[in-house]
């Protein structure tokens, strides 16, 4: 009796709390970026390298078809639609990013991996959209390695084309995980991506000059956002824009800003995820 009572005078008692995290949870933040980051570079082959083949055809394709200068400048043709391929990379490999980690984990029935932990809406927002815009900027860096022979991809103003790759990849990645929330299965996805983004792309100015467009089609072509992305970026490229460098920018900023805190409301209401 004796042992057992000096046995539980020893006994301290342990109160259980939830652990207190700051303003940002920052361990499970990085972890779910991590995440999303090992995820591709897992199949890199097929997110990373694969990308480059399409790219790689299409410059061939249209520089054997169409030789000289791009229109208003001095600079070749290669150069200014290499900018266009470059871009579309980024923006397809963000989209395809985030909007295809969303759908497998509601297909696979694991939402409950980023659902259950302790992160805000914001945070998810966050982690997904910067995983995203990992995986479009490094197929942009692969996609210019790959066409640097075939065009002069030396940037006349880095910063710039800089700004528009990551503003691209921040929309076309918030775009993508609002497109997989939505989606309930891949057709769904499939056509968001048949419908929607291949038409925006296709018709942005990313095989030409919009300057060539008769002027009811050119006007209408400059409301198109991927617009303002591909001639800010090929700026940054060639040096030259169809459209004022300063109201693109700012498009382009205003939208990336938008479509974050659309991302965040939708999360945060739970549509679609918690159902």
């Amino acid at each position: 009796m004796k042992a057992r009572s000096a046995m539980e005078s020893r006994v301290e008692t342990v109160t259980l709390t939830s652990r207190k995290y700051g303003a940002v949870n920052w361990l499970g933040l990085q972890t779910l970026i991590q995440r999303e980051v090992q995820r591709f570079l897992k199949v890199g082959a097929q997110t990373v390298f694969a990308p480059l083949i399409q790219t790689l055809l299409f410059m061939m394709v249209f520089t054997l078809v169409r030789g000289g200068d791009w229109p208003g400048t001095e600079r070749a043709y290669a150069d200014g639609l290499a900018a266009g391929l470059v871009m579309m990379s980024i923006l397809s490999n963000a989209f395809q990013n985030s909007s295809s980690s969303i759908v497998i984990a509601k297909v696979q029935g694991n939402s409950v991996d980023f659902l259950m932990p302790p992160l805000s809406a914001l945070e998810l927002t966050i982690a997904f959209i910067v995983g995203a815009a990992a995986r479009g900027m490094l197929v942009g860096i692969a996609s210019l390695v790959a066409v640097a022979w075939l065009a002069n991809v030396m940037p006349a103003h880095p910063l710039v084309a800089l700004y528009y790759a990551f503003a691209a990849s921040v929309i076309f990645g918030a775009i993508g995980l609002l497109g997989g929330i939505w989606a309930d299965k891949f057709d769904h996805l499939a056509a968001v991506t048949n419908f929607i983004i291949v038409p925006l792309t296709f018709l942005s100015g990313t095989f030409y000059s919009t300057s060539i467009l008769p002027a009811p089609i050119r006007s209408i072509s400059h409301y198109n956002p991927v617009f303002s992305l591909i001639d800010g970026f090929r700026y940054g490229f060639i040096g030259h824009s169809d459209a004022p460098l300063l109201i693109g920018a700012a498009i382009t900023g205003a939208l990336a800003l938008a479509l974050t805190w659309v991302c965040w409301a939708v999360i945060k209401s739970g549509y679609r995820l918690r159902s």
